[in-house]
């Protein structure tokens, strides 16, 4: 057994690359895991300006100069900034300010719709059953409840770090935008000049993980925004807080879609009850859920992520639990990374000789 082990140990980690892409994944999970709140700022500025890459690189294909395809962009990027926090935000705040306050109506009216299953379905729904869920429900609500007064108690802290992030994120953005390659040659100064691994980890990943990473935010602001004129149109309650909860629902492949359905569903019948209106709002909601899937999704990302959907799943599952909101949104790129690693992992004369 020891021999065994001995000879896999030394086909697959007997490489220098290897100890140094071990080096570099576990730094970089150290600085994530110790250093992650105080460098969060920079985290998110280096995401944002990643995300805007494409379209600087882009202009510069159309013949104009870095310097003023980093100011276009990047006043861009302040322009949209800016109208979030005066007008999506806002609105959403106050409607989400409006739903809490109407939760315990909502809750008494869903008790009632509920208490009626055991009479109308016996042989489905037995009142124990009906007891269960409602106690269950109480007591996610009040822990919501609790989260809310904590919130509302560290609200000078949030306010605080909020100021924090908009006065430097935008500058921080700014310098990554217009130096970004000057500080990527620099950081690489520092790496052996014999990287053959971690070029080919690199190349697998680079477009890969830059489509997918743009293209899952163009997916957000595109369904939130229907999503948001369908709602309207419709005249649901809270139309702006849905569309932000559906649009970030594609965070989550295959299982946000399912998640959000509840909310939009739950307050749809509160608001009409089993009425026409009722299912046109399910209609539309199902409409978008499917144009999103069949059209939106291949035409954005086509072939960029070739992972299997239950990697998708277990990426998702694992690294959401463990980084939370961010560990979803880069489920897919970690999963990506880690498929990279092992597609470009060396192997040893024997068993290349093998699979030969």
């Amino acid at each position: 057994m020891r021999k065994i082990f001995s000879k896999w140990i030394e086909s697959y980690f007997s490489n220098e690359e290897v100890l140094l892409l071990f080096v570099l994944l576990a730094t970089s999970l150290g600085v994530i895991l110790y250093l992650g709140q105080p460098l969060a700022p920079v985290f998110t500025s280096v995401i944002l300006a990643f995300l805007m890459q494409g379209v600087i690189e882009w202009l510069k294909q159309r013949n104009v100069p870095h310097l003023a395809s980093v100011i276009l962009v990047f006043l861009g990027f302040v322009g949209i900034l800016l109208s979030l926090i005066l007008f999506v935000f806002p609105l959403a705040w106050k409607q989400s300010v409006n739903l809490f306050n109407e939760l315990p109506r909502m809750v008494t009216e869903a008790k009632a719709v509920l208490l009626l299953l055991p009479q109308q379905y016996p042989d489905i729904f037995s009142e124990k059953q009906i007891s269960q869920i409602i106690d269950l429900a109480t007591a996610e609500l009040s822990q919501v409840g609790q989260w809310v007064v904590t919130y509302s108690l560290n609200s000078i802290a949030g306010l605080v770090a909020l100021l924090i992030y908009l006065v430097l994120v935008p500058i921080l953005v700014f310098f990554f935008l217009k130096d970004g390659s000057s500080l990527t040659r620099w950081w690489l100064s520092f790496l052996p000049d014999k990287k053959e691994m971690l070029s080919k980890v690199w190349a697998e990943m680079d477009d890969q993980i830059s489509n997918y990473v743009r293209g899952k935010a163009i997916e957000i602001v595109i369904v939130g925004s229907v999503t948001y004129v369908a709602f309207a149109l419709l005249g649901i309650n809270y139309a702006a807080l849905l569309a932000i909860i559906v649009g970030l629902s594609v965070l989550v492949p295959y299982i946000g879609a399912a998640l959000v359905t509840l909310p939009v569903a739950l307050i749809g019948f509160v608001q009409w009850g089993w009425t026409n209106e009722f299912w046109y709002l399910m209609l539309a909601y199902g409409i978008i859920q499917a144009l999103d899937g069949n059209v939106l999704v291949p035409l954005l990302f086509s072939e960029a992520v070739n992972l299997h959907p239950v990697s998708i799943i277990i990426a998702v599952l694992v690294f959401g639990s463990i980084w939370g909101v961010w560990g979803v949104f880069f489920a897919i790129p970690l999963a990506t990374l880690i498929k990279a690693i092992l597609n470009a992992w060396p192997k040893s004369e024997v068993l290349e000789m093998t699979e030969t």
